[in-house]
């Protein structure tokens, strides 16, 4: 195998318990107005407000915006940037789960570019460097304090669309596991099963000719050798620390492992890309409105068993990270874990009607970046098998020839 790979990730990546408390001087050092970015909720917490205030105590002036919402509809973040323009902020921090990132992204690089966020769906359509952004996130699970890739909810299209640039990148990103202490236990699973999905797909993706044009004309390129190195890492963490997480959620090492796999799952998918999971996922969340991370989870078993004839040499590196005796039990072990921390196990599970299935296949199908970065090829007819098997809860069927 020829070695290749590449990484895109945050010029500053600060890690540990307490440093969240190096965010004003990490932020002084980028800006002195400062949009603080994140829901409803964070706003009146209070060590989200400690932390705003350090902000101000270090001679930032500062303004919270708390209107992040759900899978960031669309609307929201060009209102967001419309208000803040009078602000006239040379910085933005993003403090919350995935949603309050992805609407930092969003706004900064409608504050820095203009126009509207449809003007950079797709890849490569961000023109240019934007303003500062400082990642602060509060769950682990996205991964987007460390990826290119901002997703957001069109409700004309009715489904979830993506802003992919490497300009997305935050410039500083600062995980601290103790702020998701208190995340129940139902989100530390789903944002927790939505990682581990991340780093298997970024592991199991179709590998590409390292053309020298590669990187240049994908921003997600597919496995290589650096990619797969955050991938292993990612899974091994998660492995180990995510059923703790779960049950107890003050487990401070269980919670570091958790958000450290979700970050390493960030930095791999954020190169490497994700795959069917992803696409099927898509249409079924926009027909279910269930959480991201418990479809892809939920699907996640099924997309690697139609892969298995070709990721067998992924699947032993996986047993060995996951303390399995062979790549066979790997599979099987991923459904097991999922359904011992709540994710549902089939589509029918997640409240998808049986008649839609065809819809869902179509719809998956035309998601061609994800479809395309599949390890093993889908047709629309093998598409439609795959999204049954799901439904149903038969592996067995998904990995036919």
């Amino acid at each position: 195998m020829t070695l290749f790979g590449a990484i895109r990730a945050p010029k500053e990546l600060i890690f540990g318990s307490g440093q969240r408390d190096a965010l004003a001087r990490v932020a002084g050092r980028h800006g002195r107005r400062a949009l603080v970015i994140t829901d409803e909720r964070l706003a009146e917490d209070g060590e989200f407000l400690r932390l705003t205030a350090n902000l101000k105590a270090a001679g930032l002036e500062v303004r919270i915006d708390g209107s992040t919402l759900p899978d960031v509809p669309v609307d929201t973040a060009v209102i967001s940037a419309e208000k803040a323009r009078g602000f006239a902020p040379d910085l933005v921090i993003g403090v919350g789960g995935g949603s309050c990132l992805d609407m930092a992204k969003c706004v900064a690089v409608l504050l820095t570019h203009g126009g509207r966020p449809q003007d950079y769906y797709g890849e490569f359509r961000v023109p240019g460097p934007m303003m500062p952004l400082i990642a602060v996130p509060t769950t682990a699970g996205t991964g987007s304090e460390a990826t290119p890739v901002a997703v957001l909810s069109d409700t004309e299209r009715q489904l979830k669309v993506g802003i992919s640039s490497p300009h997305l990148i935050p410039t500083a990103s600062i995980c601290d596991p103790d702020l998701t202490l208190t995340c129940p236990a139902s989100l530390t699973a789903i944002a927790g099963a939505d990682a581990l999905t991340h780093a298997i797909e970024a592991f199991t993706a179709v590998r590409r000719r390292p053309e020298p044009d590669l990187t240049q004309e994908r921003v997600f390129i597919g496995k290589n050798t650096t990619s797969d190195q955050f991938a292993l890492t990612a899974v091994e963490l998660l492995w180990d620390g995510l059923e703790a997480a779960c049950r107890d959620g003050m487990n401070e090492p269980a919670r570091a492992k958790v958000m450290l796999g979700a970050t390493t799952a960030g930095l791999a998918f954020g190169v490497a890309g994700t795959a069917a999971a992803h696409a099927i996922q898509y249409p079924v969340g926009a027909l279910t409105h269930t959480a991201h991370g418990a479809g892809v989870a939920c699907l996640m078993p099924y997309v690697m068993s139609w892969n298995a004839p070709s990721i067998e040499p992924e699947l032993d590196q996986l047993a060995v990270k996951m303390g399995l005796g062979s790549g066979a039990e790997v599979i099987p072990a991923v459904a097991a874990l999922f359904g011992r921390i709540g994710i549902p196990g089939t589509l029918k599970d997640l409240g998808l009607a049986e008649e839609k299935l065809d819809w869902v296949a179509e719809q998956s199908c035309g998601i061609a970046r994800l479809v395309q970065n599949n390890p093993r090829p889908l047709t629309l007819p093998d598409m439609r098998r795959l999204v049954g098997a799901a439904y149903r809860g038969d592996l067995d069927i998904a990995a036919a020839h």
